[in-house]
């Protein structure tokens, strides 16, 4: 008998501040790695697939983002000082990483 199957993890990279592209509020954003793992006997042995994604914390919407977008993000760290803009009403935020 021979037990196989997969598993999910669930890796949080980030917490970003970006502008949502559902709700449109400037808000905080989680910034998500998604792992499927193939396991043999209970031991996961290695990933089937590997999907990023956004989550805002406002409106709860997720977005799916290619890897380098994801990797771009988590670099720039969503620290204040780096890659932000005055928006209306003087809060600071960030472009929408959604639009092309």
């Amino acid at each position: 008998m021979i037990i196989f199957g997969t598993k999910g993890y669930l890796y949080q990279l980030a917490m970003l501040t970006l502008v949502c592209g559902q709700c449109g509020n400037p808000s905080a954003h989680a910034l998500r790695k998604r792992v499927t793992k193939f396991t043999l006997f209970f031991v996961p042995l290695f990933p089937v697939s590997t999907k990023y994604v956004t989550q805002c914390t406002f409106c709860g919407a997720e977005r799916r983002l290619e890897r380098d977008k994801a990797e771009r993000l988590q670099a720039q760290g969503g620290g204040p000082a780096q890659g932000f803009q005055q928006g209306p009403g003087g809060i600071p935020q960030q472009q929408n990483p959604y639009q092309r």
